[in-house]
């Protein structure tokens, strides 16, 4: 039998379980966009959304995906013509390449790695930077799609020493881990409502550094130009109408984050990470990336010798628990669990109980039973 979507062990990589305070902000009467009451909302959230930045720069909130975040962070501070260097390891950081490739007119060097979740060669990354003709770097900071966390503050140092422009995609680390802005020459850096902060999918987030604002022009953009949003935003306004109620859930989701506080949070989801990776190690199943550079909002896991992620992920969600696989080219190779949000560790280790009693039933039983919970609770 299926739980229910309101009883389920939701344990993919975002959208995210949210929590009842906030799931409850937004199921008000409908509010007036232009109204003091949400003016105030709005001054909450340029505040709070800073603090989960942990920037002093301006920020701005898109009424749209992290997709939409990524299209204005690109289309407002390139033309066409203009060079693009892209980190690709994995699907996102792919996406940042074909989005610059629509608004430079495919004037973009991809650095791919030599398979997903592998760094790329840094090297070749210099020799590009050497060159002085690139105008923008992106990267994904933390890549989900193979749970795949990038060394952001060296290759920060490395684009402001040539002077380029670097624009980090943080959406499934910023509010999760210790993203620095500011610190790591990150000009732009984004996220999503729907990742760390734990609040509904529809919004997106920016931090442009005065760096970025001076270069940004709206050749190429009405909807989703950035200095317009930026400044009525500073305002306790938006320049369009707004997704209403997923701001009234994000501003609870901003106080439940700050209620926590940020330091907790993320000491409390590299516990999880750990646990995970730990309890993975207990069932003998290897992990997907580069151990030296793990995500530590997503665990990627590679299934048993025999068994296929589709069998693993249908009898997981019969018992009610939703863990994600992976997307093309690796669909198959391996499955996704995230712990990022407001995940707590008791839904980890219900996550390996049922992973454990569907690895027996799929005919992989090379582990003690309760191996994988016993692991957890070291970090419990």
């Amino acid at each position: 039998m299926v739980l229910d979507v309101e009883d389920n062990i939701f344990m993919i990589p975002g959208p995210v379980k949210m929590h009842p305070r906030v799931t409850r902000a937004m199921s008000g009467p409908a509010l007036l966009h232009r109204s003091p009451e949400f003016e105030e909302c709005l001054a909450d959230c340029r505040e709070l959304t800073k603090y989960m930045f942990q920037t002093k720069s301006d920020v701005c909130i898109l009424s749209g995906s992290g997709t939409a975040a990524m299209d204005a962070a690109i289309n407002n501070v390139v033309r066409r013509g203009d060079r693009v260097v892209s980190l690709i390891n994995g699907k996102f950081g792919e996406r940042l390449a074909d989005i610059a490739d629509v608004y430079t007119g495919k004037n973009v060097t991809r650095l791919e790695s030599a398979a997903w979740g592998q760094l790329e060669d840094l090297e070749k990354l210099e020799a590009e930077l050497e060159k002085g003709d690139v105008k923008l770097l992106t990267m994904t900071h933390n890549e989900t799609s193979c749970a795949f966390e990038h060394p952001a503050e060296k290759i920060g140092r490395m684009a402001k020493k040539h002077g380029v422009l670097f624009m980090a995609d943080c959406i499934t680390s910023v509010g999760c881990v210790d993203v620095r802005p500011d610190e790591w020459g990150i000009d732009i850096c984004m996220t999503g409502s729907q990742k760390g902060v734990a609040a509904p999918a529809g919004l997106s987030m920016l931090a442009v550094s005065k760096h970025a604002q001076d270069v940004m022009h709206s050749e190429n953009c009405y909807y989703l130009n950035v200095k317009k949003h930026l400044k009525k935003l500073n305002e306790s306004d938006t320049p369009y109408t707004p997704a209403v109620p997923v701001f009234l859930a994000y501003r609870e989701a901003l106080h439940m984050l700050k209620e926590e506080g940020l330091e907790n949070r993320f000491a409390r989801i590299e516990k999880l990470a750990n646990a995970t990776r730990a309890a993975a190690n207990a069932l003998g199943l290897e992990l997907f990336s580069d151990k030296n550079y793990l995500s530590r909002t997503v665990t990627a896991i590679k299934p048993p010798e025999g068994v296929k992620v589709g069998d693993i992920r249908k009898h997981l969600n019969d018992m009610g628990i939703m863990v994600a696989g992976a997307q093309d080219p690796y669909k198959g190779k391996f499955f996704r669990i995230g712990h990022m949000g407001i995940t707590q560790m008791r839904e980890i280790a219900a996550t390996y109980v049922g992973l454990e009693a569907v690895l027996r039933k799929l005919g992989y039983n090379k582990f003690q039973p309760g191996a994988s919970t016993a692991a957890i609770i070291d970090y419990m």
